[in-house]
């Protein structure tokens, strides 16, 4: 028992410091949230150069005690980050890179579980919902503690372009990406609202064109962006970065906030039994509740087919 007036540390651990990794820990550092950051890598050297890196900034940005751990460190995290994992090779298929993730998460997942139990455990290792799926599994954790970071991505740069489309601030724009964090991920148009409209009547009392063509060609610049930003600079870690930061904020500070995420989705337009992302209330516990989604005919559909593309991937692991 702690003394009276004084506080637990609020203490994040971070498996993995490649990119992603390191770029979130210098976000959550920037952002006060967290007051111990735990860096765990299969590099130790690597992880102790991020910790000492970082620690020369928090003298500039929000003091916290950034170190290289180990799993035992994690005893007491409110959260746990996963980005570890290997890239997609050249001519490699998603199944072959899921079953390898897959594998380096046999050993990694259950260390957490066995140090920190009651933590929430976010992934962020791609395929993301495949792996979320397949680290609940291995986890034996209730699937609200465990989560994927899902098509928050997706979701963030669907509302940018609408927003530079529509000529607004991006978080003026209200719209959601769900399905697979993938080539099968699904607009949801039929929702889509600037100051409470629906996009034809904002276009319509606006004086926007909408044109059809125009739109779907933002869609497909969503889906596709994680390609030409690879094509361009090798990876992408900004984004979801700070991506993974809003999710670990919401949890921390217990904001009950609708986020699109990656959980166990069931009884949901037929679907079961798989993780892919729907917008879900997030707050200490992890997800408190998926939102139920009025979708339209060919949404609900293409709902469906991503989550059949999941599925099969998940069976062909043997999860």
């Amino acid at each position: 028992m702690l003394p009276e007036g004084i506080h637990r540390p609020v203490k994040v651990g971070i498996v993995g410091t490649g990119n992603v990794g390191a770029t979130f820990a210098y976000a959550l550092l920037l952002s006060g949230l967290a007051t111990e950051i735990i860096l765990i890598d299969n590099n130790r050297a690597r992880a102790e150069g991020e910790a000492m890196d970082l620690n020369h900034a928090a003298p500039l940005a929000r003091p916290a005690r950034v170190f290289a751990g180990d799993y035992s460190d994690l005893a007491g995290a409110v959260v746990t980050v996963v980005t570890a994992g290997s890239a997609q090779r050249s001519g490699e298929t998603r199944l072959d890179l899921a079953g390898r993730n897959a594998e380096i998460f046999r050993s990694i997942i259950p260390k957490i579980t066995q140090f920190n139990p009651s933590g929430i455990i976010l992934i962020a290792t791609n395929p993301v919902d495949i792996l979320s799926y397949v680290a609940w599994k291995l986890s034996g954790l209730p699937h609200n503690q465990v989560i994927g970071s899902g098509t928050i991505l997706d979701t963030a740069r669907f509302r940018y372009l609408l927003s530079e489309y529509f000529q607004v601030d991006p978080r003026s724009v209200h719209a959601y990406i769900i399905g697979e964090h993938g080539d099968s991920e699904v607009p949801v148009w039929s929702l889509a609202n600037i100051a409470g409209m629906r996009l034809p009547v904002f276009c319509t009392r606006n004086n926007f064109g909408c044109i059809d063509h125009e739109l779907e060609e933002i869609f497909t610049q969503t889906r596709d962006a994680a390609y030409h930003i690879i094509e361009r600079k090798g990876a992408t870690y900004y984004a979801i970065g700070a991506g993974l930061l809003r999710i670990v904020e919401a949890i921390i500070r217990d904001q009950s906030t609708v986020l699109s995420v990656s959980n166990l989705i069931q009884n949901y337009y037929g679907i079961n039994d798989v993780y892919l992302s729907l917008p879900c209330v997030i707050d200490r516990g992890g997800v408190e509740r998926v939102i139920y989604l009025e979708l339209n005919d060919e949404e609900a559909i293409g709902l469906r087919k991503s989550a059949s593309v999941l599925r099969k991937m998940i069976e062909d692991l043997g999860f």
